[in-house]
This record gives structure tokens, sequence and C-alpha cells, in this order.
């Protein structure tokens, strides 16, 4: 069995262009592999997720693993696979998804090159426990201003250079029972609201360079504090992205940049 295989930079910055951003494989697919196959494709890929798609009369049903298991949102590799399946011939303003959580989107702008995820709010809830604030505070090496939990864990620190030096207990955090922890701030930066890391070791994702579906959560959080329904974002981790937020309603759309890497086939026996 022979595959066609892609592999796209998300969310890539203005600033320093290729070689940014979060990389995604993506995987077009006739019809679905068995898990335990996509799975071991995602493994030897190694990349934060790897994306399958099945075009299921001109929507698409896409499913995303890491490394080690299988989410139910990924905002990166849905933006990289919308990419792909432009490249494959469906120019469409908008490209329509279904996964786990119910219909997604991805709408491409006129005016420039920017994609935007419109994905589900998960707006968080505030976190009043003063043992695990001091818990993920030791984690993290910086205090914790306020905890928020949706499918992550985001603690609140005071300064964006708190976010930018932390150098968390990655073992820690392994055995919180959360999705991820991310660190969280505002920005002082030009051309930035706030900037964010996202960190996932027990989905086998020590540190994610951009993750889209985090600011389901992140632009609720920010958008609240700021009274703005638009905001700019960096996740600045090495590699860093550039996300634009916008709150419709219940929806958040999140705008990033794409940049093809490489595109090859996989051979299975």
């Amino acid at each position: 069995m022979q595959l066609d295989i892609y592999q796209v930079d998300a969310f890539v910055r203005q600033t320093s262009g290729n070689f940014s951003g979060n990389p995604a494989a993506v995987v077009p697919l006739s019809e679905w592999l068995s898990d335990a196959r996509m799975q071991a494709i995602a493994a030897e890929n190694n990349l934060a997720e790897t994306a399958f798609y099945v075009d299921n009369n001109g929507c698409y049903d896409i499913r995303w693993f890491t490394p080690s298991t299988e989410v139910d949102l990924c905002g990166h590799a849905t933006l990289a696979a919308a990419h792909v399946i432009r490249l494959r011939g469906d120019d469409r303003l908008e490209i329509p998804f279904h996964c786990q959580v119910g219909s997604l989107a991805v709408k491409a702008s006129v005016d420039d090159d920017v994609l935007w995820l419109d994905f589900p709010a998960r707006p968080p809830a505030a976190v009043n426990d003063e043992v695990l604030r001091q818990r993920i505070s030791d984690i993290i090496a910086a205090p914790v201003i306020s905890l928020h939990q949706a499918r992550d864990l985001i603690a609140v620190v005071a300064s964006e250079q708190e976010v930018q030096q932390c150098q968390p207990d990655l073992s820690a955090i392994a055995t919180l029972d959360t999705f991820a922890l991310v660190v969280t701030a505002a920005s002082h930066s030009p051309g930035y609201d706030f900037i964010s890391r996202f960190f996932a070791p027990a989905q086998g994702i020590d540190e994610d360079p951009v993750t889209g579906s985090s600011f389901c959560s992140l632009m609720p959080l920010w958008a609240e504090h700021f009274n703005q329904e638009q905001l700019q974002a960096w996740q600045c981790s090495a590699r860093g992205g550039d996300v634009a937020l916008r709150r419709e309603g219940e929806r958040i759309l999140i705008g990033g940049r794409v940049f093809l890497y490489l595109q090859g086939s996989i051979f299975l026996p």
C-alpha cells in the first residue's frame, strides 16, 4: 500500500517565516485505516500531530494522532490538512470538517495568506485550589496568579519573561489530572496581546511548538481580561508561532499562515 504524505508548518511567524510554527504530517485517505495502523504511522512520523482525513462528499472527516495517542481536537494539524486539501484541488474558501467534537471549518482569506480555523469555544473555569496553585508554582518555578481549567490546566503568571524563561518539571506535569499545562501571561511585546506555552508530556509531547486547540480556552480567558473580541498571540516555544484570534459568539476563529515543507509517499506492507 502506498499513501501520500505531506509535512506542513502551521502558524509560521511573520518575522522569521519558514522553519517556525508547528510542523504537522497530513495523510489523505480514501477510507480509514485501522486505529493501530494510524497510531503506528504517527509514531513513525514522530511529529506532535499527524492528521488523517477522508473525503465524505465534500466534508472531510478528520482524526489526529500524537506519537502515542489519538486526540479529540487539534488546531495546527487541521490548518495543515486544509492547506493540503486546497493544494489537491478543492479551492473553496471554506473547507468543512467533521470530527469527534462536531463540525469544524477552515476559512481562507481573499486578500492575504491567512487560514482561519473555526473552532468551538472552550471557556475555562476558575480553579480556586490554593494547594494546586502552589503545586503548579513549584512545577514551573514561578508564582501562579490564577488557575483555570478546561481541557487544559491554564496557569496565568505575572510577566511574559516568566513564560519565556519557564523550565518546568515535565515529569511532575505528567502526573497532573489534565490533558496539558498551559503557562500564559499578558504581553508587552509589540504586536501581541498575550503569550503562552503548552506542555503535554502525558500525551507524548513535552512542549508543543504552537497549539491551535489551546486557544479555544485561552481566547475566552484573555478576551474577558482585555474586553476585546480580537487579539494577537505568540506561542513562544523554541520554534514559535503567531496566532490571530477572533471571538464570534460560541466560536473561536484562529488564524495562521502555513508553509508546505515536504511531500512524499508512505509504503505500507
